[in-house]
């Protein structure tokens, strides 16, 4: 696996050690519960098993935080799976979450990660995993982390420090990734990209140029030798009036409003189907908002099903002071039909809350009562970047490469949508509208522009299509990050 210095299995090490520090503070530090890592450093543990996981991982899995504002006391907590085909050429990966504040785990057990639950009846015991085969660590070193704070296993010491937004909590990964590869200086000459769905696909870009700048401006070393090659997104959220606008012509492409509906919505609401100014296009609206919410909004070939969120959304704007009773709150989500995707999503949150799981993974003490997939509605968290488009814009006009890839059953944010801003850039086509196969069959359609960017549908594909197509997934990320035609 290389030269580079690892803890052994089960032990925790501690690089770079706050420097001048007394032997009191020393004292105070070892006695504070939780255990704390001060910014700028970084704690790592090797796991080599999970609990409800049958022997030994069969990849290396690290756990660790990394201190990523000191005046807040911010750590992001993250997954680290290394390629299990070759780690010292591989690609690495920074992989994220949407939500916002959904946690990087999902990312491990439900897109592109090595493990999966195993779909049966909850009884009461751990939730058991298995090894996924369409892992995407079979071909590049990933970082599954938990962004923004808040998610996941991060956590602030100051309640303030939950209070980020697009652009803040864009330049704490850009932070997290500085201190991350001073701690695995191996894969600083490593192909590097960044990746994430649905919100996080709104971030990714601006990660992406922020990354970018920074190593432009070589400011300090490692950035001088990461070799950015560009990003991938699935199904992404842009921010901008095309997000929205296509719902009206989706559903009636795919048949959930008639013709009557459409015409109707086309001539009262003048091209603009999210803000009516008139009554009779709000009328006709609404009507079809009715239509459209009898599908499931993320596949509308599945069936409706309880979202397993274990806490309703609360419409907070200064939460800060419910942090601490928020934390208090014990309650399981409701049990959806083991039918249901979100079946998975209710086991994840028994797995999660259980002890033996936070102590196999290294989870500090005293920092995250309850494990939330989604940490939704409390936390504060600015959307201060009205759009992203104008960072995949730059990106691409520079050259870096980027896969837009789109599951084209998901009517949260359908494929037109997406089409629709890149086709707006007016980049000049390389290789025209053609299907993409696995296994000799059609498994969804792409374009490639000249300026690098590749857009592909995914036939049948939800909103997070690396979830309900994973062989499919694979087989593009595979041939992309290869740099082959898909």
């Amino acid at each position: 696996m290389g030269s580079h210095h690892r803890p052994t299995a089960g032990q925790c090490s501690l690089v770079k050690p706050p420097r001048l520090i007394t032997c009191l503070l020393l004292l105070l530090l070892l006695l504070l519960s939780p255990p704390l890592t001060l910014p700028g450093s970084a704690s790592s543990c090797v796991i080599t098993h999970l609990p409800g996981f049958h022997g030994r991982l069969p990849f290396y899995l690290e756990t660790g935080y990394i201190g990523v504002e000191e005046k807040t006391g911010t750590e992001l907590f993250y997954y680290f799976v290394e390629s299990e085909r070759n780690p010292d050429t591989d690609p690495l990966v920074l992989w994220l979450v949407g939500g916002p504040r959904c946690s990087g785990f999902c990312g491990v057990v439900y897109e592109v990660g090595p493990l999966d639950f195993v779909l049966e009846a909850y009884n009461g015991s751990l939730p058991r995993l298995v090894y996924n085969r369409y892992s995407w660590t079979q071909m590049a070193s990933i970082i599954f982390l938990d962004s923004p704070v808040g998610s996941g296993f991060s956590y602030a010491r100051d309640p303030n420090g939950y209070d980020v937004g697009d652009i803040s909590s864009s330049l704490q990964v850009v932070t997290f990734m500085k201190e991350w590869l001073n701690d695995h200086p191996r894969y600083c000459s490593h192909n590097f990209y960044v990746g994430g769905a649905s919100y996080a696909g709104k971030v990714v870009p601006v990660i992406t140029q922020y990354i970018s700048e920074a190593i432009d401006e070589q400011r300090q070393r490692p950035w001088i030798d990461l070799k950015l090659q560009g990003y991938i997104v699935g199904n992404p959220i842009t921010g901008s009036k095309f997000d929205k606008n296509f719902h009206v012509p989706y559903s009636h492409g795919v048949g959930i409003i008639s013709d009557q509906l459409y015409e109707a919505a086309v001539t009262h609401c003048k091209g603009d189907f999210v803000n009516p100014t008139n009554q009779l296009c709000g009328n006709v609206l609404s009507t079809i908002d009715k239509l459209m919410s009898e599908v499931s909004d993320g596949n509308i070939l599945e069936n409706k099903c309880v979202k397993a969120a274990p806490k309703p959304t609360v419409d907070v704007s200064a939460s800060r002071a419910l942090l601490e009773e928020y934390n208090q709150l014990h309650k399981p989500p409701i049990r959806p039909s083991i039918d249901c995707l979100s079946y998975r999503y209710y086991l994840s949150y028994c797995w999660m809350n259980d002890n033996t799981t936070r102590d196999a993974l290294k989870i500090k003490k005293g920092t995250i009562d309850e494990w939330l997939r989604c940490n939704k509605g409390v936390l504060p968290y600015a959307q201060d970047i009205p759009s992203s488009l104008n960072y995949h814009f730059n990106l691409t006009t520079r050259g870096y490469r980027a896969l837009v890839m789109s599951g084209d059953h998901d009517l949260i944010l359908p494929f037109l949508s997406t089409q629709a801003w890149i086709g707006s850039f007016n980049f000049f086509i390389a290789n025209d509208w053609r299907a993409w196969h696995v296994d000799g069959q059609a498994a969804g359609f792409t374009i490639e522009y000249a300026n690098n960017l590749t857009f592909a549908t995914v036939k049948g594909g939800s909103h997070v299509v690396t979830t309900n197509k994973p062989k499919e997934s694979f087989a593009m990320g595979k041939r992309w990050l290869a740099n082959k035609p898909l």
